[in-house]
């Protein structure tokens, strides 16, 4: 196997550095195509695995003015290696986050509540009472478009895989305040119509899929409106069909969060304002963490493996 559990020497606090315990770190999938080499970042090994998670600042060195004992952290941007009990970071490596909300929001807040937000404000300038249509909407991403899109009355049509236990899925996902819970095969039926008699035709459509399920999506959209894609489950291309382009002038468009932040390193206010609007909807209860497994360090080979079987609609979080 490519990963061990490892002690080693915790490195000496820099002036620039903090000393972070760390409380708890999520396994997502781009943590396991990182491992897999599968991903665009590479982290030079031997290296620490984990891109999300929550701690709790031990110690400052003696430029850090930011941050102090006590408070909790979350890494700034992604490869900073969360599996782990404790790290010394550099300052400007961690984003400060109030200790007052749940510790299982805290550490999955950096990637799928920072994605959500932004595929939500970035592409299309959506008002109360306006859709959104979604694939893949039980992963965490699609869970929090859920929330934060009800949270400013935007109404929700949400595609998921059929599978077993589908109405208990489509019940956890109403709970959230998804407006429509919807299968792959519901998309090419004619009872679609229904739907769009009381909410209008989405104007933004968010793809993590791929494949038919993004050509499907795109043919309830209105004229002019927008898909981004920011994952590719399926691993198939995007198909659009021609006419899509000429006669109703669609845009595709993709996100990557982790470029969000190099585009934004400079601009700190964007970070808070996103960062702070997310807090306020989780200290509200309009924002919740994702459905979580919580495992022991010692336990993750088992908590790797989950992480892995399909139609898991639980997210593995490492206690640390």
């Amino acid at each position: 196997s490519l990963f061990r559990l490892k002690d080693l020497e915790v490195p000496k606090l820099g002036d620039c550095d903090v000393h972070v315990k760390m409380l708890a770190a999520p396994i997502n999938p781009a943590d396991i195509n990182m491992i897999q080499g599968t991903y665009p970042l590479l982290s030079p090994l031997p290296a620490v695995g984990g891109n999300e998670g929550v701690g709790e600042v031990l110690e400052v060195g003696r430029h850090v003015t930011a941050l102090k004992p006590g408070d909790w952290v979350i890494p700034a941007d992604a490869g900073l290696g969360t599996w782990r009990t404790r790290g010394v970071f550099p300052e400007k490596m961690l984003l400060k986050v109030p200790s007052d909300i749940p510790m299982l929001c805290a550490a999955t807040l950096s990637v799928n509540p920072c994605t959500a937000f932004r595929l939500l404000a970035d592409f299309e300038s959506l008002t109360p009472g306006d859709s959104v249509i979604q694939n893949a909407a039980n992963s965490g991403v699609g869970q929090a478009i859920i929330q934060i899109a009800r949270a400013s009355g935007i109404k929700t049509i949400n595609v998921v895989r059929d599978r077993p236990d589908l109405p208990k899925l489509v019940e956890r996902l109403m709970a959230l305040g998804a407006d429509h819970v919807i299968t792959e095969e519901m998309l090419r039926k004619p009872e679609m119509k229904d739907i769009f008699k009381s909410i209008p035709r989405p104007r933004l459509a968010l793809n993590c899929v791929g494949g038919k399920s993004t050509t499907e999506m795109l043919r309830h959209l209105q004229p002019k409106g927008t898909v981004v894609t920011y994952g590719g489950m399926a691993k198939q291309p995007v198909m659009v069909p021609v006419s899509a382009f000429i006669f109703r002038d669609m845009r595709l468009r993709g996100f990557w969060m982790t470029q969000w932040r190099k585009d934004h390193a400079q601009d700190q206010k964007s970070v808070a304002a996103m960062m702070d609007a997310l807090c306020q909807l989780i200290r509200r209860g309009q924002l919740t963490a994702p459905a979580c497994t919580k495992v022991p360090l010692q336990d993750y080979r088992a908590a790797l493996e989950a992480s892995m079987k399909p139609f898991v609609s639980s997210k593995q979080i490492l206690l640390l």
